[in-house]
Protein backbone atom coordinates (compact mmCIF):
# COMPACT_ATOMS: atom_id res chain seq x y z
CA UNK A 1 0.00 0.00 0.00
CA UNK A 2 0.98 3.57 -0.83
CA UNK A 3 2.76 5.53 2.04
CA UNK A 4 0.86 8.89 2.02
CA UNK A 5 2.88 12.23 2.30
CA UNK A 6 1.13 12.61 6.05
CA UNK A 7 2.47 9.05 7.06
CA UNK A 8 6.11 10.03 5.69
CA UNK A 9 6.09 13.32 7.75
CA UNK A 10 4.99 12.06 10.54
CA UNK A 11 7.14 9.33 11.08
CA UNK A 12 10.30 11.33 9.97
CA UNK A 13 9.60 13.91 12.84
CA UNK A 14 8.53 11.46 15.48
CA UNK A 15 12.41 9.73 14.67
CA UNK A 16 14.09 13.31 14.26
CA UNK A 17 12.90 14.53 17.55
CA UNK A 18 13.29 10.81 19.36
CA UNK A 19 17.28 11.16 17.68
CA UNK A 20 17.81 15.09 18.87
CA UNK A 21 15.70 15.10 22.21
CA UNK A 22 16.48 11.16 23.39
CA UNK A 23 16.09 10.84 27.32
CA UNK A 24 15.24 14.29 27.49
CA UNK A 25 16.40 17.93 26.94
CA UNK A 26 18.16 19.00 29.70
CA UNK A 27 19.30 21.94 29.46
CA UNK A 28 15.87 23.25 28.90
CA UNK A 29 15.10 21.03 31.81
CA UNK A 30 18.21 22.64 34.33
CA UNK A 31 17.47 26.29 33.45
CA UNK A 32 13.73 26.78 32.78
CA UNK A 33 10.39 25.74 34.68
CA UNK A 34 8.38 23.37 33.33
CA UNK A 35 4.83 25.42 33.19
CA UNK A 36 6.88 27.87 31.70
CA UNK A 37 5.46 29.67 28.66
CA UNK A 38 6.98 32.06 26.00
CA UNK A 39 6.84 33.06 22.46
CA UNK A 40 9.35 33.14 19.82
CA UNK A 41 9.52 34.15 15.91
CA UNK A 42 11.23 33.02 13.23
CA UNK A 43 13.38 35.35 11.73
CA UNK A 44 14.93 35.64 8.10
CA UNK A 45 18.53 36.55 7.52
CA UNK A 46 18.98 36.01 3.84
CA UNK A 47 16.79 36.42 0.69
CA UNK A 48 15.00 33.47 -1.55
CA UNK A 49 12.18 31.60 -1.57
CA UNK A 50 10.66 30.07 1.83
CA UNK A 51 9.67 27.07 2.26
CA UNK A 52 8.95 24.12 4.84
CA UNK A 53 6.24 26.28 6.60
CA UNK A 54 3.56 23.92 6.90
CA UNK A 55 6.12 21.16 8.28
CA UNK A 56 7.32 23.49 10.68
CA UNK A 57 3.59 23.91 11.93
CA UNK A 58 3.17 20.24 11.95
CA UNK A 59 6.58 19.94 13.72
CA UNK A 60 5.85 22.30 16.46
CA UNK A 61 1.84 20.51 17.02
CA UNK A 62 4.03 17.11 17.32
CA UNK A 63 5.79 18.26 20.04
CA UNK A 64 2.80 20.33 21.91
CA UNK A 65 -1.19 20.34 20.08
CA UNK A 66 -1.24 23.18 22.28
CA UNK A 67 1.33 25.74 21.00
CA UNK A 68 0.20 28.33 18.68
CA UNK A 69 1.60 29.39 15.67
CA UNK A 70 0.54 32.43 13.36
CA UNK A 71 2.42 32.53 10.16
CA UNK A 72 2.84 35.55 7.90
CA UNK A 73 4.64 34.66 5.46
CA UNK A 74 3.52 31.32 3.40
CA UNK A 75 5.53 28.87 1.74
CA UNK A 76 6.74 29.97 -1.90
CA UNK A 77 6.98 33.67 -0.68
CA UNK A 78 9.67 35.91 -1.79
CA UNK A 79 11.49 36.74 2.05
CA UNK A 80 14.28 39.32 2.53
CA UNK A 81 16.50 39.86 5.47
CA UNK A 82 14.13 41.25 8.37
CA UNK A 83 11.15 39.50 7.74
CA UNK A 84 9.46 37.61 10.08
CA UNK A 85 7.85 34.09 8.61
CA UNK A 86 5.77 32.72 11.75
CA UNK A 87 5.54 33.33 15.39
CA UNK A 88 4.75 30.27 17.95
CA UNK A 89 3.74 30.63 21.28
CA UNK A 90 3.16 28.54 23.95
CA UNK A 91 5.36 26.32 26.23
CA UNK A 92 8.81 26.85 25.95
CA UNK A 93 9.81 23.52 26.29
CA UNK A 94 8.27 22.09 23.26
CA UNK A 95 9.28 25.83 21.34
CA UNK A 96 12.98 24.87 22.26
CA UNK A 97 12.72 21.34 22.10
CA UNK A 98 11.79 22.19 18.22
CA UNK A 99 13.80 24.54 17.32
CA UNK A 100 16.86 23.10 15.42
CA UNK A 101 14.61 20.43 13.63
CA UNK A 102 12.51 22.95 12.46
CA UNK A 103 15.67 25.51 11.43
CA UNK A 104 17.62 22.17 10.09
CA UNK A 105 14.37 21.29 7.88
CA UNK A 106 13.54 24.80 6.79
CA UNK A 107 16.85 26.14 6.04
CA UNK A 108 17.24 23.24 3.94
CA UNK A 109 13.93 23.13 2.14
CA UNK A 110 13.86 27.29 1.52
CA UNK A 111 17.66 26.77 -0.25
CA UNK A 112 16.04 24.14 -2.30
CA UNK A 113 13.03 26.39 -3.04
CA UNK A 114 15.39 29.18 -3.67
CA UNK A 115 17.94 27.43 -6.45
CA UNK A 116 15.02 26.12 -8.07
CA UNK A 117 13.01 28.97 -8.84
CA UNK A 118 16.73 30.24 -9.80
CA UNK A 119 16.61 27.62 -12.52
CA UNK A 120 13.10 28.59 -13.48
CA UNK A 121 13.15 31.84 -13.87
CA UNK A 122 15.78 31.43 -16.58
CA UNK A 123 13.05 29.16 -18.68
CA UNK A 124 10.53 31.75 -18.73
CA UNK A 125 8.73 31.77 -21.57
CA UNK A 126 9.81 28.82 -23.01
CA UNK A 127 7.87 25.56 -22.34
CA UNK A 128 10.14 23.52 -20.74
CA UNK A 129 10.01 21.84 -17.56
CA UNK A 130 12.84 21.78 -14.62
CA UNK A 131 12.94 18.39 -13.27
CA UNK A 132 14.76 17.00 -10.19
CA UNK A 133 16.21 14.11 -9.53
CA UNK A 134 16.35 10.95 -7.17
CA UNK A 135 19.86 12.49 -5.85
CA UNK A 136 18.79 13.43 -2.31
CA UNK A 137 19.12 13.29 1.31
CA UNK A 138 18.30 9.79 2.59
CA UNK A 139 14.80 9.96 4.58
CA UNK A 140 13.89 13.48 3.61
CA UNK A 141 13.55 12.98 -0.29
CA UNK A 142 9.61 13.67 0.44
CA UNK A 143 10.54 16.88 1.92
CA UNK A 144 13.24 17.94 -0.61
CA UNK A 145 10.50 17.16 -3.37
CA UNK A 146 7.99 19.34 -1.71
CA UNK A 147 10.48 21.94 -1.69
CA UNK A 148 11.74 21.57 -5.34
CA UNK A 149 7.65 22.07 -6.22
CA UNK A 150 7.14 25.47 -3.85
CA UNK A 151 10.10 26.60 -6.08
CA UNK A 152 8.64 25.97 -9.14
CA UNK A 153 9.84 22.78 -10.35
CA UNK A 154 8.40 19.75 -11.04
CA UNK A 155 9.43 16.40 -9.37
CA UNK A 156 10.48 13.35 -12.10
CA UNK A 157 9.96 10.05 -9.96
CA UNK A 158 9.61 9.72 -6.31
CA UNK A 159 11.16 6.40 -6.22
CA UNK A 160 12.33 2.91 -8.18
CA UNK A 161 8.15 1.90 -7.88
CA UNK A 162 6.62 4.98 -9.59
CA UNK A 163 8.53 4.66 -12.80
CA UNK A 164 10.84 2.76 -15.19
CA UNK A 165 13.70 4.55 -15.90
CA UNK A 166 16.34 2.34 -18.06
CA UNK A 167 20.09 4.01 -17.82
CA UNK A 168 22.86 2.97 -19.10
CA UNK A 169 23.56 0.01 -16.95
CA UNK A 170 20.41 -1.14 -16.88
CA UNK A 171 20.72 -1.39 -21.23
CA UNK A 172 24.11 -2.75 -20.85
CA UNK A 173 22.83 -5.68 -18.21
CA UNK A 174 20.15 -6.70 -20.02
CA UNK A 175 21.59 -6.90 -23.45
CA UNK A 176 20.90 -3.97 -25.49
CA UNK A 177 18.57 -0.90 -26.03
CA UNK A 178 16.39 -3.18 -27.84
CA UNK A 179 16.36 -6.21 -25.34
CA UNK A 180 15.80 -3.62 -22.36
CA UNK A 181 12.36 -2.30 -23.80
CA UNK A 182 11.29 -5.49 -24.57
CA UNK A 183 11.89 -6.89 -21.41
CA UNK A 184 10.31 -3.99 -19.96
CA UNK A 185 7.29 -4.46 -21.97
CA UNK A 186 6.83 -8.04 -21.26
CA UNK A 187 6.68 -7.24 -17.38
CA UNK A 188 4.81 -4.21 -17.04
CA UNK A 189 2.34 -6.39 -19.21
CA UNK A 190 3.22 -9.58 -17.04
CA UNK A 191 2.64 -7.72 -13.86
CA UNK A 192 -0.48 -5.39 -14.95
CA UNK A 193 1.90 -2.29 -14.48
CA UNK A 194 1.08 1.14 -15.87
CA UNK A 195 3.49 3.02 -15.39
CA UNK A 196 5.67 5.63 -17.55
CA UNK A 197 8.77 4.09 -19.11
CA UNK A 198 11.95 6.55 -20.11
CA UNK A 199 15.33 5.54 -21.58
CA UNK A 200 18.40 7.10 -21.11
CA UNK A 201 20.36 7.06 -24.92
CA UNK A 202 24.35 8.30 -24.72
CA UNK A 203 24.69 8.59 -28.21
CA UNK A 204 22.73 8.88 -31.76
CA UNK A 205 22.99 5.38 -32.35
CA UNK A 206 20.91 4.55 -29.32
CA UNK A 207 18.70 7.41 -30.48
CA UNK A 208 18.41 5.19 -33.70
CA UNK A 209 17.65 1.97 -32.03
CA UNK A 210 14.98 3.34 -29.40
CA UNK A 211 13.09 4.96 -32.11
CA UNK A 212 13.11 1.52 -34.13
CA UNK A 213 11.31 -0.63 -31.35
CA UNK A 214 9.69 1.90 -29.38
CA UNK A 215 7.30 1.28 -26.38
CA UNK A 216 8.77 4.40 -24.44
CA UNK A 217 7.21 7.57 -23.26
CA UNK A 218 10.54 9.69 -22.98
CA UNK A 219 14.29 9.70 -24.22
CA UNK A 220 16.68 11.24 -21.61
CA UNK A 221 19.28 12.37 -23.82
CA UNK A 222 22.28 12.09 -21.42
CA UNK A 223 25.57 13.95 -21.15
CA UNK A 224 24.66 15.74 -24.86
CA UNK A 225 26.20 19.08 -25.88
CA UNK A 226 23.82 21.56 -26.96
CA UNK A 227 24.12 20.99 -30.73
CA UNK A 228 23.90 17.43 -30.49
CA UNK A 229 20.68 17.89 -28.02
CA UNK A 230 19.01 20.34 -30.78
CA UNK A 231 20.02 17.39 -33.42
CA UNK A 232 18.52 15.28 -31.46
CA UNK A 233 15.41 16.47 -30.86
CA UNK A 234 15.18 17.03 -34.94
CA UNK A 235 15.55 13.70 -34.88
CA UNK A 236 13.29 12.30 -32.39
CA UNK A 237 10.45 15.09 -33.94
CA UNK A 238 7.97 14.48 -31.29
CA UNK A 239 7.74 10.71 -31.79
CA UNK A 240 8.44 10.75 -27.81
CA UNK A 241 8.96 13.38 -25.25
CA UNK A 242 12.73 14.50 -24.34
CA UNK A 243 14.94 15.10 -21.64
CA UNK A 244 18.11 16.84 -21.33
CA UNK A 245 20.12 15.69 -17.97
CA UNK A 246 23.68 16.18 -17.50
CA UNK A 247 26.01 19.25 -17.03
CA UNK A 248 22.94 21.55 -16.67
CA UNK A 249 24.16 24.66 -14.92
CA UNK A 250 21.77 28.22 -14.57
CA UNK A 251 24.45 29.17 -16.92
CA UNK A 252 23.41 26.94 -19.84
CA UNK A 253 19.96 25.16 -19.15
CA UNK A 254 18.58 28.07 -21.45
CA UNK A 255 20.38 27.36 -24.34
CA UNK A 256 19.53 23.31 -23.62
CA UNK A 257 15.56 24.34 -23.33
CA UNK A 258 15.97 26.13 -26.85
CA UNK A 259 16.91 23.21 -28.27
CA UNK A 260 13.29 21.84 -27.50
CA UNK A 261 13.38 19.86 -25.06
CA UNK A 262 10.59 18.83 -22.67
CA UNK A 263 12.16 18.28 -19.93
CA UNK A 264 15.56 19.43 -18.25
CA UNK A 265 16.69 17.49 -14.81
CA UNK A 266 19.33 19.27 -12.54
CA UNK A 267 20.04 17.28 -9.77
CA UNK A 268 22.26 19.90 -8.40
CA UNK A 269 18.36 21.42 -7.08
CA UNK A 270 18.77 19.04 -4.21
CA UNK A 271 22.23 17.57 -3.78
CA UNK A 272 24.66 20.57 -4.64
CA UNK A 273 23.23 23.88 -2.50
CA UNK A 274 23.54 26.23 0.31
CA UNK A 275 20.85 26.34 2.87
CA UNK A 276 18.97 29.74 3.76
CA UNK A 277 20.01 31.19 6.96
CA UNK A 278 16.81 31.39 9.22
CA UNK A 279 16.67 31.90 12.81
CA UNK A 280 14.30 31.14 16.11
CA UNK A 281 14.55 33.78 18.47
CA UNK A 282 12.89 34.52 21.76
CA UNK A 283 10.35 37.34 21.98
CA UNK A 284 7.82 39.35 24.29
Amino acid sequence: MKTTYEELLNSFIDNALKEDVGEGDHTSLSCIPDSASGKAKLLVKETGIIAGVQVATTVFHKADNQLRVKIYLPDGTQIKPGDIVLDVTGNIFAILQTERLILNIMQRMSGIATKTAQYVECLHGLKTKVLDTRKTTPGMRFLEKEAVRIGGGCNHRMGLYDMIMIKDNHVDFAGGIKKSIEQTKNYLNRKNLDLKVEIEARNFKEIEEILATGGVDRIMLDNFTIGDTRSAVEMINGRFETESSGGITLDNIRAYAECGVDYVSVGALTHHINSLDLSLKATK
